[in-house]
């Protein structure tokens, strides 16, 4: 079967391997998606201190049974069929630690994940590994939802988890940094799920402003390459601020920006990841203090966070197909990353 193999940075192939043998306590799945997202490009880049090579990647993954190992039944349940549609989560929690045993999955302390420590996603099979059943991490796939909608759930998911932790009511003025996917995301889950009153969307690009602001219709774009963000944001709500401001994006400058124009008592997600090489930031913590912020880090999600995606998406509460703009064969994977970095397509989707 053909299979994208990460081998080092900037070293990826695309090339045949045998197909992978199903265990007797593991699925084999046709992989019919397999969507990728900004960090994959970042693994094509630099790697991942997670991922041993060689590795097939890709972690956001849907697809259908064919293969059901003998003893899955009687150690996980499940009821699974050859020809059951699914969809798998990537963050996979061990369920046994600390964090797991108090509900906090997303923070499993020993987590792993599908294409990292686990054979992913970018290929024509891939197993669903005994740790995946074991948490209840493989779904069934609504009837009315597509497989590429399905490989979007597990990004999806991880903005649910980010939006839970904020606490957003009725009404709230929402920031969203980062025009990309999952700022997108972020925008339909707080107004189809929270009810919340205007949202504003920021970026430095554009074009990508554009695109995003076509499909997701934010009460407002600003384009921060051009206007000074605090000062719009402020001026937009009268001086108060910002209810919630979720920085969907890896820039330093932008955590700065949210805790400038947070409103009393606001909450912030610092949903995209910093640079390794340049982590920090400058926090005047007397606007934290004084304003009472609230402050949050998220960036993955529990199983259960996955379900939910599928169900949002299934009842058209948080529609997503309309944000997958760009579908491409397995064949033609590294053009698929290349969009990502190039930033021309809100979500790309690869079908093996």
């Amino acid at each position: 079967m053909k299979a994208l193999r990460f081998y080092a940075p900037g070293d990826l192939r695309l090339e045949e391997v045998p197909e992978p043998v199903c265990g007797p306590d593991e699925i084999k799945i046709r992989v019919r998606n397999c969507s990728t997202c900004g960090t994959d490009v970042k693994i094509r880049g630099n790697g991942h201190q997670n991922l041993t090579p060689p590795r097939t990647l890709g972690h956001e993954v849907a697809g259908e049974i064919v293969e059901i190992g003998a003893d899955v039944e009687a150690l996980f349940g499940g009821g699974w069929a050859v020809g059951d549609r699914t969809q798998v989560i990537a963050a996979v929690p061990c369920g046994d630690c600390h964090e797991c045993r108090k509900g906090w999955m997303a923070v499993c302390a020993n987590q792993t994940s599908i294409g990292y420590q686990y054979d992913g996603g970018f290929a024509e099979y891939m197993i669903v590994p005994r740790q995946v059943l074991k948490v209840d991490g493989l779904n069934r796939i609504p009837d009315n939802v597509g497989f590429d909608e399905a490989s979007a759930a597990e990004p999806f998911a991880c903005a649910i988890n980010a939006q839970e932790l904020l606490g957003i009511e009725e009404g709230d003025t929402v920031v969203v940094f980062g025009a990309g996917p999952i700022g997108c995301m972020h925008i339909r889950i707080a107004r189809g799920v929270h009810r919340a009153g205007p949202v504003y969307l920021v970026d430095v690009n554009a074009d990508r402003l554009a695109m995003s602001a076509e499909a997701v219709a934010p009460d407002e774009i600003i384009d921060a390459s051009q206007v000074d963000v605090v000062a719009r944001v402020m001026e937009l709500t009268d001086g108060r601020g910002a209810d919630v401001v979720i920085t969907a994006t890896a820039a330093n400058v932008t955590q700065e920006q949210a805790i400038a124009m947070a409103a009393r008592n606001g909450r912030i997600s610092f949903f995209g990841g910093l640079p390794k090489t340049d982590p920090t930031i400058t926090c005047d913590s007397n606007v934290v203090h004084y304003r009472q912020l609230h402050i949050h880090g998220a960036n993955g999600s529990a199983p259960e966070h996955n379900k939910r995606a599928l169900e949002y998406i299934s009842t058209g509460q948080v529609p997503v197909k309309d944000l997958i703009t760009s579908h491409i064969p397995l064949e033609q994977v590294a053009k698929a990353f290349d969009i990502v970095a190039n930033g021309e397509a809100i979500k790309v989707t690869v079908e093996p």
